[in-house]
């Protein structure tokens, strides 16, 4: 026998409904010669609703939802209504150009809602919906550790009025500036809201707020991010832009719908946070070296490969910034641009338009450029128009969805390159990871364990330049501590570990015959570059990281 849902039966009825109110208010419509307009799928602008008090619109049974310049769109319950009519009237006799749409209760409703959110938002002084770029500044030299943050926090929400969410967000994001984090996640649970930041990769608590303030904040954060404020149950993107008087930090808005309301993520891109250089990402002598000449021949592939968040775009970007010089011309297609560079022409692939990687590539290919890079490879047109660049006489920057360095030839040939031109396309081919960094001030010395011991041996014995391996000490590891220069985690900043496959002969012969990453790795042997393992754990000799970390980060098993 069938369950009862009572709560999918309450949805069914709620949704009966509305049709049903949409369909009269499509009724009147036709019958009084005027437009129809369901506002739960129109962005209202917060501007054109609060040119009527909210207690006039109710009496009225209208809305104005939108309005540039002095035109105006107004949805009224009924256009026959006498109050409705007076309205209308008084809004002529200001000089604005109405034009009248008839809406239904529901529509009206959830327009009405945007009121509340306007008494949150109003700002004094400075422009409507800012951000004090002064404010960031200030709270940023104050906030240095996760608990400034949390205190200051709970001193601004602990007021008995609150008003004040433009304080909230300015202490939230400087906090995150101050803190270089890459990421604020907001996320309600049933009876507050969890905030957290992402530093050096890994999420940390920072607060709890309460959740009638989340809604302010919520409110905010999207009249920033130019978001349709009364649309609550579909994901939304956005982003808005802050001038800290040094540098534009842009903010990604992404907000999806969930159990206990919306949830948000901020992802903070601050210039500043890729300012590093090739030189200080943590590529070993042999590595860089080998990195080096390939990117600097006159055309050819250079391919990084990689999870989100493993620093291929940091790396892409630095070698973009080492080889410009005022008589290359550097184009690149991405998806979406996330830091602008001087004196390189940037685009962004936009497939609601039909404007792809591939489109991009085509159309960039006729700009003339010297070097040209391509956010993504992940189909077979944008791959084959890559290679054919890389033929004719330009460098290609791109990346590849692989695992490894070795995996790139497999991934290339399965989107239908030929085998024989990958030798003549590819220069290098890089895989990348980050992994955080021991804090300096707090990190434990102590002897290596049997376990650990058996591990690194196999991994030094199969790197191929024995001087490395001499030089370096085998009896230490270093652990995370946790103090409060690095928010309790043991660890203070990333850095990268690296392998690399470079086009030689013996590469060049083995992909023609549609080899697997194991023999690509064995074959690339003789070339002594590291793999990421080798780099990981010489990194964890030396003191840079934690063997926890790097096993964290790199897989150890399965050493050949």
């Amino acid at each position: 026998m069938p369950i009862f849902n009572e709560e999918k039966q309450k949805e069914r009825l709620s949704d009966f409904k509305k049709q049903e109110q949409e369909h009269l208010a499509r009724r009147l419509a036709e019958k009084s010669g005027l437009s129809y307009v369901d506002l739960s799928l129109v962005s209202l602008k917060t501007s054109a609703v609060g040119i009527i008090p909210e207690k006039k619109a109710r009496e009225a049974h209208l809305v104005v939802f939108d309005k540039i310049n002095k035109k105006i769109k107004v949805g009224v319950l009924s256009p026959e209504y006498e109050k409705a009519k007076e309205v209308l009237k008084e809004l002529e006799e200001e000089g604005y150009i109405v034009e009248v749409y008839v809406v239904s209760e529901e529509s009206l409703r959830i327009s009405w809602n945007i009121y509340s959110d306007l008494k949150f938002t109003k700002k004094k002084n400075i422009g409507s919906f800012q951000i004090s770029p002064e404010a960031v500044e200030r709270f940023k030299k104050q906030l240095k550790t996760t608990d400034d943050v949390n205190v200051l926090l709970e001193e601004l929400t602990s007021k008995k009025s609150f008003s004040d969410t433009s304080t909230i967000l300015e202490a939230l994001l400087a906090g995150a500036f101050g803190l270089r984090s890459s990421d604020i996640h907001f996320e309600p649970t049933e009876n507050e809201l969890r905030l957290r930041y992402r530093i050096d990769g890994s999420l940390i608590d920072i607060s709890t707020l309460p959740l009638n303030i989340y809604k302010q904040i919520l409110a905010r954060i999207k009249l920033l991010s130019k978001l349709k404020l009364n649309i609550d149950t579909k994901a939304q993107d956005g982003r808005f832009s802050i001038d800290t008087g040094k540098v534009d930090i842009e903010i990604r808005t992404s907000v999806i719908p969930g159990g206990n309301g919306e949830s948000v993520v901020l992802r903070i891109l601050d210039p500043e946070n890729i300012s590093i250089s090739l030189e200080e990402m943590g590529m070993r002598k042999e590595m860089y070296s080998v990195f080096i000449e390939e990117i600097s021949r006159p055309n050819g592939m250079i391919l990084t490969t990689g999870p989100t968040g493993s620093g291929k775009t940091t790396t892409l970007y630095a070698s973009l910034k080492k080889i410009y010089t005022p008589q290359k011309k550097i184009l690149t297609i991405e998806n979406p641009i996330e830091y602008h560079l001087e004196g390189i022409v940037q685009t962004q692939t936009d497939h609601a338009r039909g404007y792809g990687f591939s489109d991009g590539l085509r159309s960039a290919l006729r700009q003339d450029p010297d070097i040209i890079m391509v956010g993504e490879i992940r189909d077979e047109e944008t791959a084959e128009i890559a290679v054919n660049a890389a033929l004719t006489g330009h460098i290609v920057f791109s990346t590849l969805h692989t695992n490894n360095a070795a995996g790139t030839f497999p991934r290339l040939i399965d989107l239908g390159i030929n085998e024989k031109t990958l030798g003549s396309a590819v220069n290098l081919s890089m895989a990348q990871r980050l992994v955080r960094r021991l804090c300096e001030n707090c990190k434990n010395k102590r002897k290596i364990n049997e376990k650990e011991k058996s591990l690194i041996e196999t991994v030094l014995n199969s790197i191929e330049n024995k001087k490395t391996v001499e030089k370096v000490q085998k009896e230490y590891v270093w652990d995370n501590v946790g103090c409060e220069k690095c928010h309790q985690t043991g660890y203070k900043g990333r850095i990268g570990v690296f392998e690399g496959i470079k086009m030689d002969s013996a590469i060049e012969e083995m992909v023609t015959r549609n080899p697997s990453e194991r023999e690509i790795k064995r074959a690339a042997i003789p070339q002594g570059i590291m793999t990421m393992q080798q780099d990981g754990i010489l990194k964890v000799l030396e003191g840079i990281t934690s063997y926890k970390e790097v096993s964290r980060i790199v897989s150890l098993q399965g050493i050949d």
